[in-house]
């Protein structure tokens, strides 16, 4: 059961979210079930909210875990997973202050210095810090600077229920560059169901994954912001599966996505031939 490089582990089970909403303790239990087919390493940890842990209470689950408030909520999550024997093995938060995006960043910053600091929070366990849809502002950057600075990660959305949830590929791409420039890994969440740009049932256009790991390789080998621009905006499968090699590079720096699907991203990959039953 070995899903080759660079699958491994690129689809976090979003289940739970919208527009999937579904049940979690049906979610969980689909999770754990994937744990034995032959995929089983494409799909990573198990994404959930903040608020959900009390219902996960000694389950066999990875979790990345949503925290649903400010920085001052990070060690109570994690402090109460490590009591109910729940594995982190991440942690997501969004920025919530738009007019102080650096301080608020520092202020996550401190709190997970401290949550590691008293033990409950493992080193290991990769922090990403969303930071908010908009133009890469001197705040915005400021904000990315002080994530990278820690060593934490930075988490884009790429989609939700409505149009100005996603992205123009220009904004993705200058995301995309800030993270490089950093050298700070990052994941997306939301829009990616699928491998290749496309107009989706709701009408909205909708980014790729793959649109996304090949544009990555390509900023991280120099390209210009208009070539990975026009690789976020290519809708030929064919091209991208044609520029699909060293994507291994891609995903030191575009860790996961989080989809309320995996079986819509592994359906992608294998009729793409990128994947093979095993």
């Amino acid at each position: 059961m070995s899903t080759s490089a660079p699958w491994v582990g690129l689809v976090d089970d979003a289940a739970i979210f919208p527009p999937g909403n579904s049940p979690l303790d049906e979610a969980a239990a689909a999770h754990v079930a994937r744990r034995d087919v032959w995929y089983a390493d494409l799909v990573g940890t198990f994404v959930v909210k903040d608020t959900d842990l009390p219902a996960l209470k000694a389950t066999p689950l990875a979790l990345s875990v949503v925290v649903t408030g400010g920085a001052g909520q990070v060690a109570g999550p994690v402090a109460l997973a490590r009591k109910l024997h729940v594995a982190v093995e991440g942690l997501e938060i969004a920025l919530r202050d738009p007019d102080d995006l650096a301080g608020n960043a520092r202020r996550v910053v401190a709190a997970v210095d401290a949550a590691r600091g008293d033990g409950v929070l493992d080193d290991h366990v990769p922090v990403y810090v969303e930071l908010p849809p908009g133009e890469p502002s001197a705040g915005w950057l400021a904000a990315a600077d002080a994530v990278a600075e820690a060593e934490l990660r930075l988490k884009f959305r790429t989609g939700g229920l409505e149009a100005h949830a996603f992205p123009a590929s220009a904004r993705l791409a200058g995301w995309i560059d800030a993270a490089l420039d950093r050298e700070t890994p990052f994941k997306c969440t939301a829009g990616l169901h699928r491998a290749v740009r496309h107009t989706g049932d709701d009408g909205l256009e909708h980014h790729g994954f793959l649109n996304v790991l090949v544009a990555t390789r390509r900023a991280f080998n120099g390209a210009p912001l208009d070539e990975v621009v026009a690789t976020l905006e290519e809708r030929e499968a064919a091209v991208l599966v044609e520029d699909s090699g060293e994507l291994d590079r891609a995903r030191r720096w575009f860790t996961s996505f989080g989809s309320c699907s995996v079986q819509e991203p592994l359906d992608d990959l294998l009729a793409l031939g990128l994947l093979e039953e095993s």
